[in-house]
């Protein structure tokens, strides 16, 4: 997410994971917010790749904990923003593992990738998704994605959202939060540093924040 103009709060509201067209602007989001928050529209040849790597997974299986910010657009409510998070990162990659990936795959089979290309470490992730460290997720076992159009930016938008997935992670007992950050996103950096998360691992290429939480009474 980068620092935009300062704009009005926005609605937010669930997403609609099971409406096809509400899934392909979530993906549109993805691209346009992938280039350390810029647009990345033309930089990958296969458009629906980022999206399958970092926006897809939330909605097909955790679609309980994401949210759009949503702009009225002829009467119909148009994303614009979004945050998507898995409360168990583990168990989450262990169900990614078993019937997400193996979708993925079976969709760009065959499709040639050019060593060093665009898309080359996007199918690299997918042929051999990462772990979460052990000693992140022990403490801090959720995770999220947050990423926010222009026209989004500003206005307190990012932080509504974060505060909305915190109070429902807070409800559900999880005890941390954690997510990753290209080391060259300073306005990201900025931004989460400022929500309060702190440095868990400041690797040269993606830093891992992380948010201790505190349950709710009765949480359970």
């Amino acid at each position: 997410m980068t620092a935009g103009s300062r704009t009005a709060p926005l609605p937010v509201r669930p997403a609609r994971a099971d409406d096809p067209e509400e899934v392909r602007r979530i993906y549109g989001i993805c691209l346009r917010t992938a280039a350390l928050g810029g647009d990345a529209t033309g930089l990958v040849d296969d458009p629906r790749l980022l999206g399958d790597v970092f926006a897809g997974p939330y909605l097909a299986h955790a679609p309980d904990l994401a949210w759009v910010l949503a702009r009225d657009e002829g009467g119909a409510s148009r994303p614009v923003g979004y945050i998507l998070a898995a409360e168990d990162t583990a168990a989450f990659e262990r169900e990614l593992d078993r019937a997400w990936w193996p979708r993925i795959r079976a969709r760009v089979a065959g499709r040639s990738v050019e060593p060093g290309g665009p898309d080359a470490w996007l199918r690299a992730y997918i042929d051999d998704p990462p772990r979460t460290p052990a000693h992140i997720t022990a403490r801090y076992p959720a995770h999220l994605h947050i990423d926010l159009l222009p026209e989004a930016q500003g206005g307190g938008n990012g932080r509504r959202l974060c505060a909305i997935l915190i109070e429902a992670l807070r409800e559900r007992g999880v005890p941390g939060l954690h997510l990753g950050v290209n080391a060259r996103n300073a306005n990201a950096l900025g931004f989460y540093g400022h929500m309060g998360f702190e440095m868990l691992d400041d690797g040269p290429d993606t830093k891992i924040l992380g948010m201790r939480l505190r349950p709710r009474d009765g949480a359970r």
